[in-house]
């Protein structure tokens, strides 16, 4: 496009300086260039082929960047312009760098330095992201020999002002015969992809992926031209079918998805306005209309265009490990096979069919798998094998037009070795999704919210992983139970059936769990198993989210929410499967979901039930029951710590009667200890380390009653970084409060000791409490693309009080703001339950208002309304 280069119009009156000549060509050459890439934009808009489109940039830019060098070079000067990188491979994104090589001898290179200058400094006025070096032949090798991204840089050179001759000789300067052979130049490069995808951990299912360096991102497809320049001497992959490196099939799809991921990128640098290689929040829905994506279906735009992604790196991933396998094949040559069987035999550790026409039926697909779970550990499946694999796909049946053999072989796999190895194994490899249609509708399917931090086939991936980590048989301090109830179970491949399909039916629009339910009946029943053994699998999907729910929603210290849950549940078996069910998912949801506080609920929602259903349910434990249990093991405690008895009675006059009924023995016991010796009317504060939980702590606070208490214990606690889960506010004999908290560090990289968060609680609480205000921060940038429009709602509750229910989008501070508009609008909180799903947060409190008389009342209209608007007050940004 030679509109791009600005000619070198004369201008009327005096003649200029040659610096404002430069700065003159350079703002019309900005002003041309900007002109060609919103043709560029218009044309990515309607759908233009996109390699076309970047190499008509590319060439655009070799113009400008021509122009500029004849501009400011000396025709004789003996200097060599190339263009290196991307830019050098003839691609340009809108916002991508255009790396230059200036080649010369030392002595042209000084000789020329200010022409050099000023032709750097006039590319960058004209707006162009310039990135150069200016090297001998001698220091080329040099770099390259010192730095490999230099070598691969310098692979893909091309002239912009520069003879052959001068082409031929950077090419000899960095030849595999002078620096990087090809098997040394190969296991750096595939070094450097391994260690680059473990900076992204593993995975390219990142809520906000990369997609220039991410796993199965565009900088992967680089890399295996590059190797391929370098060990077969061709970086066309046409070429490389030819060279019996690639079949045509895999070529097709390769280039098919680096298409797809190259415009992404072009579209993500148009909407960002920058350079931007992350697709973050910021940019996912504008570049998903961009795109022409809609909401459709029940599945938002910015969903349909972020499976897409995941597809594509999911394919360019597979498809690259098969070839850097056929390049260390190619370096190192054929090793004598180990036969493992009639079907299979290990090459260099790499699994494989022995048989070139392999597979003869379905059943030798599901006796690959067999055979690699009983082989343990393996370097993974012969790129052979797995290209015949990928090619079986289309014939291999789904689980209702399977045989009942097939069939059989499926249920062996889960009942046999490593089961979740081999489901994962088939799932990376495309054959689960054949197996059941329903897998492969999830494959690669996110959610838009900041709570699902994986695409919903690695999220069952990632359940069925702890599942395989609680049958080990090794206790893991996170999880309190599971060791106890992973023994029990009758069948444990019921419960992988369940993990397997408790979210299967996401995305289709209803109910997931209700449409799940159905599906997993359908598919048991058809695997042949009983009647009673495809129930259990069927409740356990159709009611994979009622523990959660119950114990991060409900106050599981109440007898009446044990004994609903308890009848929901009906008998132990269910029980058992359950709770493991739901830490999995939990702890399978994202890393950072699961903690003390979960486990803790938990396994005290779980033990509750367990002795619910062994007492039975005809026979539910009455409050004053639980009540005078609870006082007899505080007291075997206590006296068991060198309290009198006598003492132990006195003490229990000192604390809340209702404290026994929703308390833990070990609980009530720590906080008797810690008022033994405190005089009636002092305030005492306790914090102590939730065992085997670092940095989840719980916190006691006995005091007189006084207003704003409550708020002040929470933004205190706010603004030593700690987190609040649960609150139990209750009160106590001569008007004092017995304050519980269970709270997490907000970042566990800075976990306070239990022994400063009580220092400055103390310290605190003995100063003016309207002095103690919550701290004010910035809201996240990633909490800023999920608004939440809040939900208020009352409720009279059975003991006088109102129930005030929350829900919002989640922020640092909020229950500390929440806290004071409460106590602004002259409220009493006597309990507080804090739940947080992602950038969604879902608390309860029960409240009263304090009347003129100094009584506690339930809220009438009037104050609700009045709190209502104060609360949305608060939530919209407003100081409470």
């Amino acid at each position: 496009m030679t509109g791009v280069v600005p000619a070198d119009r004369g201008t009327a009156g005096p003649a200029q300086h040659p610096g404002q000549e430069d700065a003159a060509w350079a703002a019309r050459a900005r002003e041309e260039l900007a002109q060609a890439d919103a043709g560029f934009a218009a044309r990515f808009d309607a759908d233009s082929d996109i390699d076309r489109l970047l190499a008509e940039r590319a060439a655009a830019v070799d113009a400008l960047v021509q122009a500029a060098w004849q501009r400011c070079i000396p025709a004789e000067a003996e200097l060599a312009l190339f263009a290196v990188g991307g830019y050098g491979r003839g691609e340009l994104y809108p916002q991508s760098d255009v790396d230059l090589l200036v080649m010369a001898a030392p002595a042209a290179s000084q000789a020329h330095a200010d022409d050099l200058a000023r032709l750097f400094a006039v590319l960058w006025d004209s707006g162009l992201p310039v990135g150069h070096a200016v090297r001998s032949l001698g220091q080329c090798t040099e770099a390259a020999v010192d730095d490999i991204t230099v070598l691969t840089a310098l692979l893909e050179a091309r002239p912009l002002a520069a003879n052959e001759h001068e082409r031929r000789e950077l090419q000899a300067a960095v030849s595999p015969r002078v620096v990087w052979p090809p098997q040394a130049f190969f296991e750096a490069k595939r070094d450097e992809l391994v260690e680059r995808h473990a900076r992204y951990g593993d995975t390219a299912d990142n809520l906000e992926p990369n997609l220039k360096e991410g796993p199965g991102g565009l900088r992967d497809v680089q890399t295996l031209h590059w190797i391929a320049l370098r060990v077969i001497g061709t970086a066309d992959m046409e070429s490389l079918v030819a060279f019996g490196q690639m079949g045509a099939d895999e070529v097709a799809t390769i280039e098919r998805e680096r298409r797809a991921l190259a415009r992404l990128r072009y579209g993500l640098h148009l909407v960002a306005g920058k350079r931007e290689e992350r697709l973050r929040f910021d940019y996912q829905k504008l570049l998903a209309a961009r795109l022409g994506f809609e909401d459709s279906g029940g599945t938002l735009a910015v969903e349909q265009m972020m499976q897409g992604f995941y597809r594509s790196a999911s394919l360019v991933l597979r498809i690259g490990e098969r070839l850097l396998q056929r390049f260390e094949e190619q370096l190192q040559g054929e090793a004598e096979p180990e036969p493992l069987d009639g079907l299979f035999e290990l090459r260099r550790g790499y699994l494989a069919a022995r048989d070139a026409d392999w597979p003869h039926a379905p059943s030798e697909v599901l006796a690959l798998f067999e055979t690699w779970a009983c082989r343990g550990e393996t370097r993974g499946l012969h790129s052979h094998t797995a290209r015949a694999l990928a090619e079986a796909l289309p014939d291999f049946p789904d689980f209702a037009n399977a045989d009942d053999e097939l069939r059989r072989q499926f249920l062996g796999l889960l009942r046999g070795d490593q089961p979740v190895r081999s489901l994962t194994r088939m799932a990376r490899l495309g054959v689960l999704g054949r197996w059941i249609p329903a897998f492969q509708k999830v494959s690669g399917r996110m959610q838009f919210d900041l709570f699902h931090v994986y695409t919903v086939d690695q999220h069952t991936l990632a359940v069925l992983g702890y599942m395989q980590a609680f049958a080990s048989g090794e206790r893991d301090p996170r999880f309190a139970l599971v060791h106890e109830a992973w023994p029990r179970l009758r069948k444990p491949e019921l419960l992988l059936l369940a993990g397997l399909f408790h979210d299967i039916a996401k995305g289709r629009g209803g109910d997931h769990s209700e449409l799940g339910a159905d599906d997993a009946r359908a598919f048991c029943l058809a695997m042949g198993l009983g009647e009673s053994d495809a129930a259990l699998v069927e409740w356990l999907v159709r009611k994979h989210l009622l523990m959660s729910m119950t114990a991060q929603k409900q106050d599981i210290a109440d007898p009446d929410v044990i004994h609903r849950f308890a009848t929901a549940v009906a008998d132990r078996e269910r029980l058992d499967h359950l709770y493991l069910l739901t830490c999995a998912d939990i702890a399978g949801t994202s890393p950072k979901l699961w903690n003390a506080w979960k486990d803790r609920l938990l396994a005290d929602l779980y033990s509750a039930t367990r002795l619910a259903l062994r007492r039975g349910l005809e026979h539910p434990l009455a409050a004053e029951e639980r009540s005078a249990e609870t006082r007899e093991a505080v007291r075997a405690l206590l006296v068991g710590q060198g309290m009198a008895a006598s003492g132990v009675d006195a003490l229990f006059a000192r604390m809340p009667a209702v404290g026994f009924q929703r308390g833990r023995a070990d609980q009530l016991a720590w906080q008797g200890e810690a008022l033994r010796d405190a005089a009636p009317g002092s305030t005492v504060v306790r914090v102590r380390q939730v065992p085997a939980h670092a940095g989840a702590l719980e916190v006691f606070v006995h005091s007189p009653d006084a207003d704003g208490l409550f708020a002040a214990i929470v933004a205190t606690l706010d603004r030593a970084g700690l987190a609040i889960q649960q609150a139990r506010v209750l009160d106590g004999p001569g008007d004092t409060i017995f304050d519980t908290f269970e709270v997490i560090p907000a970042d566990t990289r800075h976990a306070p000791a239990a022994g400063d968060v009580e220092t400055r609680l103390a310290r605190a609480l003995v100063g003016p409490l309207e002095d103690i205000r919550p701290a004010r921060r910035t809201l996240p940038r990633h909490l800023r693309h999920f608004r939440i429009a809040p939900r208020i709602a009352f409720d009279e509750a059975d003991n006088g009080r109102t129930t005030l229910s929350l829900v919002c989008t989640d922020r640092p501070g909020l229950l500390a703001d929440v806290a004071q508009t409460l106590r602004n609008q002259g409220m009493r909180v006597h309990d507080a339950r804090i739940a947080t799903f992602g950038e969604r947060a879902e608390d309860v409190f029960q409240i009263t208002a304090t009347t003129s008389d100094g009584r506690d009342r339930p809220l009438d209209p009037a104050r609700q309304q009045a709190l209502s608007d104060a609360l949305l007050a608060c939530l919209e940004g407003d100081a409470p």
